[in-house]
């Protein structure tokens, strides 16, 4: 494949900076993650990582912490997804603002398992440019706000909802719009998400890491779900140092992390939070 030139913009260029992330610690010689499907994507797209590092502090703390930051974050979703399909190996995935994530590669689920891949259309265009066929595996290009989207998706069967680096640039009514639909659609399920609080939505949110995207949503405490979509249920609030690969992290930086977790504001900047449901009348497979 020829190298291309790729021109996104705000919340799309910042799967690039996730995507380059996890491909600098996959070549590490003990990474955190290993993820040749995003190093060989990276091969083959012409991209100025300087850009992404705009307010960054410098560049030397960047490299040695931003892509484990990157790393753990998706190594905890992949375990997640693989617990819960172990337990579940008739389930339907649904991974929303996919972006170039190759989870479904990673995880390698059982064929029994059918996986949906969203984002927007020129987003999934370039995921069928750099990445592989499988089985049972879909590829959706849609917005996320236009539910339609989900017609698509089967119904009767537990369900997995993932979003990894998505739901802050989605607005509050269109999150319970995507949450009510998600629980709506699948009889029971999990869901999978990170977030931040409104601290960082409020300082920290107006252009993230250069790209001019925008924080929109951010959740305080992970029980006012409830006001977005009752039937969610708390079953993990992860602190930074619960994440996989905490222990990897040089010793500042997790002196640091656990200095702050007895402090809310602060233990909450940005976590993984786990929920379930269980729609009426289903007996609750979560």
């Amino acid at each position: 494949m020829a190298t291309d030139k790729i021109h996104f913009t705000k919340e799309k260029e910042t799967m690039l900076m996730t995507l380059s992330g996890r491909a600098i610690q996959s070549q590490w010689e003990h990474p955190i993650l290993r993820d040749p499907w995003a190093e060989e994507a990276m091969r083959h797209i012409d991209y100025d990582l300087n850009k992404q590092l705009t307010g960054v502090a410098s560049w030397s703390i960047w490299k040695d912490i931003g892509p484990a930051i990157i790393a753990t974050r998706a190594a905890t979703f992949d375990a997640l997804t693989a617990h819960f399909l172990a337990d579940h190996p008739d389930a339907v995935v649904v991974q929303v603002g996919c972006g170039m994530d190759s989870r479904v590669f990673r995880v390698d689920p059982p064929a029994s398992v059918e996986w949906f891949d969203v984002d927007y259309p020129d987003v999934i265009d370039l995921r069928r440019q750099l990445f592989p066929e499988r089985g049972a595996y879909h590829l959706v290009g849609a917005p996320l706000a236009d539910l339609r989207w989900l017609d698509e998706v089967p119904r009767g069967r537990p369900g997995l909802f993932l979003a990894e680096g998505v739901l802050h640039y989605l607005s509050e009514t269109e999150v319970k719009a995507l949450l009510t639909a998600i629980v709506a659609h699948f009889p029971s399920g999990q869901l999978i998400f990170d977030i931040c609080n409104s601290f960082i939505v409020k300082r920290a949110g107006a252009n993230v890491g250069g790209t001019g995207a925008t924080y929109k949503w951010g959740l305080d405490d992970p029980q006012d779900i409830g006001r977005i979509e009752p039937r969610l249920e708390l079953v993990k609030e992860f602190r930074p140092s619960e994440l996989v690969g905490f222990s990897r992290f040089p010793l500042w930086w997790r002196v640091l992390s656990r200095a702050q977790e007895p402090i809310a504001t602060l233990r909450r900047m940005e976590r993984t939070l786990v929920y379930r449901y269980s729609g009426a009348g289903a007996a609750s497979r979560a």
